[in-house]
Formats: C-alpha cells, sequence, structure tokens
C-alpha cells in the first residue's frame, strides 16, 4: 500500500496550534504519517544570509523569520504527545546534525534526507547509521548525486527509498517528468515514491501512484493564502482528503498482478464459456 506523509513543513507558522490542527486535517484524511523540518538555524544559514532584511510577522531580518518557523524542544514534545494521542506517526527531516541528533529523542519509525541535504555526506552519515526506513528526496539532483547518497545509506545497511521530486516551489507541471520514477527504479532497484510542490491540485501525485509510486509525500495547509514560501504549493484538507480517497482507490484497482479467475467471473464463465 502507498505509504502518504503529509508534509506539514514549516506552514505552521510557528504556532503549536496550528500544527495541531493540521495534524487532525493528517489523520482524518486516512495519511500514514505528518512530517515536519528541523533545523539549527545559525548551522544552516550563514550570518549574510541571517542578516539581510526580511519583513515577516517576526521581525525585519531573515534571521527573525527562521527562528520564528522553528519548534523549540517543548513543542515538539508537544506535537509528539499529540501525535501519539491521536494515533498517527510524525517525523521530520533534519537540516543539519545537531538536529539530527535532537530527533532521535522520539524514537521515531522514519528518517527523511530532503533535496537539499542530499550532499551533505555528514548529515547522511548519520542518518544512515541510525538504520531507519528513510525517505530520500532526489529534487534538484544529478544521477551521480544520488548514487553517491545511494552508496552512503547500503554501506551502512539502512534501508531506504527514493523521492522523485522537483524543488520549485511550486512546481511547474511542465517540469513533473514522472518517467524518471522508473529510472529511478531501475537504476537503483529500490522503491520509488513522489514528493510534491505542484499548485495544480493533486492529479500529478495520483499520476505518480499509477506509475508506481511506493510513497507520497505532499505539503499541506489549513488555507493557501496564509504567509509562508510553501503554503500555494500547497494541499488545503478538502484537496487532501480526495488525494488520499484516491490513492486508496488506485491501490485496490492496480491490484497484485496476479492473474486469476475472480469469483464474480465464474457465473458468466458457465454461461458464455465454450469449450472444445
Amino acid at each position: 500500500m502507498v505509504f502518504i506523509t503529509a508534509e506539514i513543513g514549516i506552514n505552521h507558522n510557528g504556532d503549536i496550534e496550528i500544527a495541531k490542527k493540521l495534524i487532525d486535517v493528517a489523520k482524518e484524511a486516512g495519511c500514514d504519517a505528518v512530517k515536519f523540518q528541523k533545523r539549527t538555524v545559525e548551522k544552516v544559514y550563514s550570518k549574510e544570509v541571517l542578516d539581510a532584511p526580511r519583513d515577516s510577522p517576526w521581525g525585519t531580518t531573515t534571521r527573525d523569520q527562521k527562528i520564528g518557523l522553528e519548534f523549540n524542544e517543548q513543542q515538539y514534545d508537544t506535537i509528539n504527545d499529540y501525535c501519539n494521542t491521536k494515533g498517527i506517526e510524525w517525523y521530520a527531516s533534519a537540516w543539519d546534525i545537531d538536529s539530527q541528533i535532537f530527533l532521535r529523542k522520539y524514537k521515531l519509525k522514519h528518517n527523511k534526507v530532503a533535496s537539499a541535504m542530499l550532499t551533505h555526506r555528514k548529515l547522511l552519515e548519520t542518518i544512515a547509521e541510525e538504520k531507519k526506513y528513510t525517505f530520500i528526496s532526489t529534487g534538484m539532483s544529478t544521477m551521480d548525486e544520488i548514487r553517491q547518497a545511494v552508496e552512503i545509506f547500503r554501506k551502512h545497511g539502512c534501508p531506504f527509498e527514493l523521492q522523485h521530486s522537483n524543488s520549485s516551489y511550486p512546481m511547474n507541471p511542465d517540469e513533473a517528468n514522472l518517467r524518471c520514477i522508473e529510472t529511478l527504479r531501475k537504476e537503483f532497484n529500490c522503491n520509488v515514491g513522489y514528493s510534491g510542490h505542484e499548485a495544480i491540485g493533486y492529479t500529478i501525485c495520483i499520476t505518480a501512484v499509477a506509475m508506481g509510486a511506493t510513497s507520497i509525500e505532499r505539503h499541506i495547509t489549513l488555507d493557501r493564502t496564509m504567509y509562508g514560501s510553501d503554503q500555494a504549493a500547497s494541499l488545503e484538507p478538502s484537496g487532501l482528503m480526495r488525494l488520499v480517497r484516491d490513492i486508496r482507490l488506485i491501490d485496490k484497482i492496480l491490484g497484485d498482478g496476479i492473474k486469476k479467475v475472480w469469483p464474480s467471473e465464474m457465473p458468466v464463465m458457465k454461461k458464455l464459456r465454450i469449450v472444445t
């Protein structure tokens, strides 16, 4: 069955109550998990970038904005407890080694390598050492870069799944290039999912599943007009409900690939089949 992750990311805008509402949305829709993003801001971004002017609800610099979007340990404790209460898994993509080590506290089932981190070899080593099933997004990456990342996970015996992705927000549908799902599957002999950032609903995700994607990750939001760079590339609650509904239907439609005579066909066979 396709593993469906609702990517909350930073669409909570630093508000734990918004995060809880998004967790509720994902649970109600029938998603398998929700995902967040964890950063140690001063380590991920340079001082020059953080000092740059940027108006946001939290201040006038990029530092103000980035810190405003980060949850602290107490808030992650709340997320962990809330997801346990709701009966839905959560995990996060770490953007630095300290953040990955921080996440170990919660004994999560899955890890995630964000496309931006695919070439961060030290971070990949840190993740692969945990030997947890890891989703590896491949946006803005060459086949050689993907190959180097795969080698790290195989060296550590860490189970993984690649996710085809395009890292523009929102993605131009002309650049979806879903045939890469099969390209990656053949090249690396592994499961391949799809992480979507499109702004045109969920047709691309559905097509990816029909083409054999084993996981789908999609950004979600309460309202696409909210503040934030990822909101426009996200699904609102009603869209997420339809996405999960249709993916589960496709799961059934595709079946197991084993040719058989169904019980429902037997009466028709007795009536129409001519045996010679």
